[in-house]
């Protein structure tokens, strides 16, 4: 959510950003915000001129009293009544004005920054840097589910009747090899400074609303029935509602977590829900980055954040990529982001396993998220977030790339000491 002073000052600047995101169909919403905020002012003002009138002749009604004058000051009174009616209706209009003028903001777009490459959507998004050599075996690469069931490690068909499409049994060393990457990347984020969470997996309606637009929102929570709880999408979103209606004083930025939990998404959109496969899915676990800090350090945590997943993965021998999200990629509450992308031998092409996000003060803002410098003056922090890793679609890219030609795979130095010691699995 954008500071409503940018709209009071510069409302094409904030045109223009909604155009550079092509959701034009937003731009009325500025014209109405800018209309409610000037009705919502003047409410204020007559309020507080009433407030000032009312406490003059309150203090007049004493005196008149005083010298007997009671016809006087019962005129007075009345006076004072009607600025009193006056008033009660005029909070209730403040009180209206602000809610729609929230609702309305909740839905404008937050600032893009000028490095952010303009795109309609994925498609025209750009990529930064290579990092690895992509191999293509000279062997054929099966799918990466008949790489797991050759591994007997995994069960589709009796999640199916447990659970639905969208489900797994992870089963053997491959559900050892999903716990084990996911131990190695908590103990990669603790080396690298970060401190470790393990967050609720619900969180309230207001965290919710706080942490991602409402389009978001419908598309992937679950509610809990008959409770203001939600299943989280990423622990990113109770890892930020940590600090909701919070005053941190500037030595304790930055905040620098590394949070486990399991993931569940609707996933309601284009891509849907695989038939087949564990790439997109209803429930997954996840290790993710999350930094709260000073404005003027939140581009260098950026780079810092996506760096890091960059590491993890080359520590893994998978080769990757970075891509810059354009702006009709972006999601309305970020600053800027990026992919980080794994190559897949099989398609022989690169895949998403992760996203980087600085949403500027976007989260602090509608969380009432503040902090206060060493002379008492108080600022809105900037928030950070990044997948460190998400198995199981991580262990696609590791099996792929990983695979020998007799259907073994190998495990990297890295994570043998989390697989007990194994070298390979077969």
């Amino acid at each position: 959510m954008i500071d409503i002073a940018l709209i009071r000052e510069n409302p094409e600047a904030v045109k223009a950003n909604i155009r550079r995101k092509f959701q034009e169909q937003k731009l009325p919403l500025v014209d109405q915000v800018a209309e409610l905020d000037k009705l919502n002012r003047e409410a204020i003002l007559r309020a507080d001129t009433l407030r000032a009138q009312r406490n003059s002749l309150s203090k007049q009604i004493g005196g008149l009293m005083q010298k007997g004058q009671k016809e006087e000051a019962e005129v007075i009174k009345q006076q004072v009544k009607d600025m009193q009616d006056e008033l009660a209706a005029l909070e209730v209009k403040e009180n209206e004005y602000a809610a729609q003028i929230k609702e309305l903001m909740m839905q404008i777009p937050q600032m893009v920054d000028p490095s952010v490459p303009i795109g309609r959507n994925d498609q025209e998004n750009v990529e930064m840097e290579r990092f690895g050599e992509p191999v293509v075996p000279p062997y054929e690469v099966p799918y990466h589910v008949d790489i797991m069931e050759s591994l007997n490690g995994i069960d589709l068909d009796s999640s199916r009747k447990t659970s639905g499409t969208g489900f797994y049994y992870l089963m053997g060393d491959v559900a050892r090899l999903h716990s084990a990457i996911l131990s190695y990347a908590r103990d990669f984020m603790i080396d690298r400074g970060f401190t470790y969470v393990i967050p609720p997996y619900m969180i309230r309606s207001e965290v919710v609303t706080g942490v991602m637009s409402f389009a978001e929102m419908e598309s992937m929570m679950y509610k809990i029935e008959g409770e203001d709880l939600y299943l989280i999408g990423t622990s990113e979103h109770s890892m930020i509602g940590k600090f909701i209606d919070t005053i941190l004083n500037e030595d304790q930025l930055p905040q620098v977590l590394t949070s486990y939990s399991p993931c569940f998404r609707k996933e309601v959109g284009a891509h849907g829900i695989e038939e087949r496969g564990v790439y997109r899915i209803h429930q997954f676990e996840k290790q993710e980055m999350v930094v709260v800090c000073k404005p003027e350090d939140s581009m260098d945590w950026y780079k810092k954040l996506w760096q890091n997943a960059v590491d993890f993965f080359r520590t893994l021998d998978i080769p990757v990529r970075t891509l810059a999200c354009c702006t009709g990629d972006l999601a309305d509450l970020k600053v800027i982001s990026c992919d980080v992308e794994a190559w897949s031998p099989r398609q022989q092409k690169y895949f998403e396993v992760g996203s980087c996000s600085n949403l500027g003060d976007a989260q602090a803002r509608r969380l009432q998220i503040r902090a206060r410098d060493k002379d008492g003056r108080r600022f809105l922090p900037h928030t950070l977030n990044n997948t460190v890793v998400a198995p199981p679609r991580m262990l696609i890219a590791f099996l792929e790339n990983n695979l020998q030609e007799d259907g073994s795979v190998l495990i990297p130095k890295a994570l043998q000491p989390y697989m007990g010691g194994k070298a390979v699995i077969r």
